[in-house]
């Protein structure tokens, strides 16, 4: 019975901080959205965000010791830029890429020694 009444307050906090992390910076920030340094980070901030991920999903995600090394992974990527740039919709080129990644873990084609 304790282990419930600790479980529903953790899950009260932890749902409180995630809220007030979404937040703050609205309440905070709301006077100052025409600073040049909030302009120069709202500009480049998602795309250098986007590229450090992309660069550890390949670090994490590839198969590197494959005949061809993290081919598994770069196709996906480069079918996700295409079709981000081809359509500028972003569920699509997210859902493709993923279909895509699936395919060729699931498929075995890239998998170490082939």
């Amino acid at each position: 019975m304790v282990e419930s009444y600790y479980l529903a307050a953790f899950i009260a906090v932890s749902a409180l901080a995630t809220f007030a992390t979404r937040v703050v910076p609205f309440l905070f920030f709301e006077r100052h959205t025409d600073h040049p340094l909030v302009k120069h980070i709202g500009r480049f901030l998602p795309a250098a965000v986007m590229a450090l991920l992309a660069t550890v999903f390949l670090q994490r995600s590839a198969t590197w010791q494959a005949t061809l090394p993290g081919l598994d992974a770069l196709l996906p990527a480069l079918l996700v830029v295409m079709i981000h740039l081809w359509r500028r919709n972003a569920l699509l080129s997210i859902a493709a890429g993923t279909v895509a990644y699936m395919a060729a873990q699931q498929s075995g084609l890239f998998a170490p020694g082939l």
